[in-house]
């Protein structure tokens, strides 16, 4: 079982405040790691360091704009400064907006391009901009993992969700790009790869799949009827998948997105 251990890894979250990303995060702790919380704000990603803390790991926080180079490279000092070293890059910094997605009020041509930009930058600048800056520190060591968050939407692109569809796609194109660059210019040791959840019903996407009384949209009914295991993904359930692609248990795996979405990409609905 030493292979799943990060016992003396360093982790940096970025996201690490978010739904998904403080899950990651606590599975980090748990298995050893000493994490460093990258959030936008402040306040949440040293409230999720003090919970780690709490619970017996090694965290702390550092408020950070995936979208800004600079404060990336001050954060990255900052991490250095404090751990010595990265070992595990989580880019969970992502995610959808009402303003970006068709809708019955809102068609593709009334989409503005800022609503576009927004969500393309977050998703896949912000995950590029983050391996850039602590990926450099990797191959200084000629050691790391990175690990990137895509979407079932980058498998078979989704109705509505237009923006975000294409900034998943690219990010799982960047991930083994990525690590196809890595492992020929710096080395085997490190590793890039990325975990495609399914449907999870979290604060941000939650008016996709739910009315106001808690009752499945019909698309909410039919991502369930897609769903091999017939239930919406939690928060919990990525963490296994996690914690396996950054430790040595998958230490010649590189270039893979896994799919952690209860069979829904397997299920052809027949």
């Amino acid at each position: 079982m030493d292979l799943f251990s990060l016992s003396g890894k360093v982790a940096v979250v970025t996201g690490g405040a978010g739904v998904l990303g403080s899950a990651i995060a606590r599975g980090m702790a748990q298995a050893g790691a000493k994490v460093a919380i990258l959030g936008h704000d402040e306040n949440s990603a040293e409230a999720v360091a003090a919970e780690l803390n709490a619970a017996g790991g090694e965290a702390e926080g550092f408020p950070v704009d995936v979208l800004d180079l600079d404060v990336l490279r001050s954060a990255r000092y900052r991490v250095l400064e404090r751990f010595g070293r990265v070992d595990i890059l989580i880019n969970s910094a992502g995610g959808n907006k009402p303003s970006a997605t068709v809708s019955s009020e809102q068609s593709f041509f009334d989409i503005s391009s800022e609503a576009f930009q927004d969500v393309i930058n977050l998703n896949l600048l912000g995950t590029i901009y983050a391996t850039q800056v602590f990926g450099e520190v990797m191959a200084e060591q000629s050691s790391g993992c990175v690990l990137n968050i895509s979407s079932m939407t980058a498998f078979n692109p989704l109705t509505n969700v237009v923006a975000y569809s294409a900034a998943k796609a690219a990010v799982s194109n960047f991930t083994q790009w990525m690590s196809v660059h890595f492992a020929q210019k710096y080395g085997a040791g490190i590793r890039v790869n990325a975990i495609a959840p399914g449907f999870f019903s979290t604060k941000q996407n939650r008016y996709l799949l739910e009315d106001e009384t808690g009752k499945r949209t019909k698309r909410g009914q039919k991502i369930i009827d897609r769903t091999p295991m017939g239930r919406f993904g939690v928060p919990e359930d990525l963490v296994g998948a996690a914690l396996f692609l950054c430790s040595d248990a998958a230490r010649f795996i590189t270039g893979v997105v896994l799919p952690v979405d209860g069979g829904f990409s397997a299920y052809a609905g027949v």
